[in-house]
C-alpha cells in the first residue's frame, strides 16, 4: 500500500519525514504538508512529528552527500512552496544515496534538473527582495518593511539585512505568509502582526509611520517626478531591470 507521510509544513518536519523514509525503509511514499493533503483510500496516511534529532542528522548527512552547495539547493527549493516539491526533493536525495559518486550537476536526472531550476528561481527572487525592499520609520523609531515573494524567502534574506542595518531595529514582513522578522540591535526573531483588517494602506501610515517619513515619501516622489524626461522613456528596458511585481515596494511607483 502507497503511504503518504503528512509533516507539518516545516523544514525539520520535512527533513524528519525524510528520515522516516529511509529508517522504515519505505516505497512507494510521498510526502505532504497539511496545505496539500488530500485523503487517498487506497493510501496509508501518517503523520510525522517533528523530530530535531533526525532533522539534524538528515541536514548534516545531506551537507557531505551533496555538499553543502547542493544543501543549500535542497533548502532553496523547499523554501519556493511549490506543490510537489517535496516529493521532487525526496527523489533527489533517495537517488543521491543511491548514486556512490554524486554530483549536484548530473541534469540528466529530471529531479537534479528540477531542483537546480526552482533553486535559481528562489535566488533570482532572494536578489531581487535585498535590492527592491524598502524600510519606513515608524513611530517606534523602528524601520518597517512589507514584502508579497512569489517564494518564501523571509529565511534567506535576513542576514543580508543584519549585517547591512546591524544599527537600527528594524521589520520585514510578509503579508502573504502573514509572518516577519523583528531585529532588535542583539537578536532575530519570527514575529506575527494581526492588521486591521479596516485600516486603508493611506489610514494606515498616517497610524503608524512618522510625519517626516511620509513627508520624505513625497518628496522622492516628486523627485522622481521632475527628474524623469518623458521623451527618454523606455519601459521596455525599465521592466526588464524592475519587473512590474516590485513596483508596489518603491515608493516613486505609488499613484496615492
Amino acid at each position: 500500500m502507497d503511504v503518504i507521510l503528512i509533516y507539518d509544513g516545516s523544514f525539520n518536519g520535512f527533513l524528519t519525514a525524510v528520515f522516516q523514509v529511509f529508517d522504515e525503509k519505505l516505497d512507494n511514499v510521498s510526502i505532504v504538508s497539511p496545505k496539500h493533503y488530500e485523503p487517498n483510500m487506497f493510501a496509508r496516511s501518517v503523520e510525522v512529528i517533528t523530530d530535531y534529532k533526525k532533522a539534524k542528522r538528515v541536514w548534516s548527512s545531506l551537507q557531505v552527500k551533496i555538499t553543502k552547495h547542493g544543501a543549500g539547493e535542497v533548502y532553496k527549493t523547499f523554501l519556493s512552496e511549490i506543490k510537489g516539491s517535496e516529493n521532487v526533493l525526496l527523489k533527489y536525495i533517495m537517488y543521491a544515496y543511491s548514486t556512490e559518486s554524486f554530483v549536484n550537476t548530473d541534469y540528466s536526472n529530471k529531479n537534479v534538473l528540477r531542483v537546480t531550476q526552482v533553486a535559481r528561481m528562489v535566488s533570482r527572487e532572494k536578489h531581487r527582495m535585498e535590492a527592491f525592499v524598502r524600510f519606513q520609520l515608524t513611530k517606534d523609531d523602528i524601520y518597517f518593511s512589507t514584502i508579497e515573494p512569489d517564494f518564501n524567502i523571509l529565511p534567506l534574506i535576513s542576514n543580508h539585512f543584519k549585517n547591512r542595518y546591524a544599527d537600527q531595529k528594524w521589520v520585514i514582513y510578509d503579508l502573504k505568509r502573514n509572518y516577519g522578522l523583528y531585529y532588535d540591535l542583539e537578536k532575530l526573531e519570527r514575529i506575527v502582526i494581526d492588521f486591521p483588517a479596516s485600516s486603508s494602506s493611506v489610514s494606515f501610515s498616517k497610524e503608524i509611520f512618522t510625519e517626516e517619513e511620509l513627508e520624505f515619501r513625497e518628496l522622492w516622489k516628486n523627485y522622481f517626478k521632475s527628474t524623469n524626461i518623458e521623451e527618454r522613456k523606455n519601459l521596455k528596458l525599465h521592466i526588464k531591470h524592475v519587473p512590474r511585481r516590485y513596483w508596489k515596494y518603491l515608493s516613486e511607483k505609488q499613484v496615492v
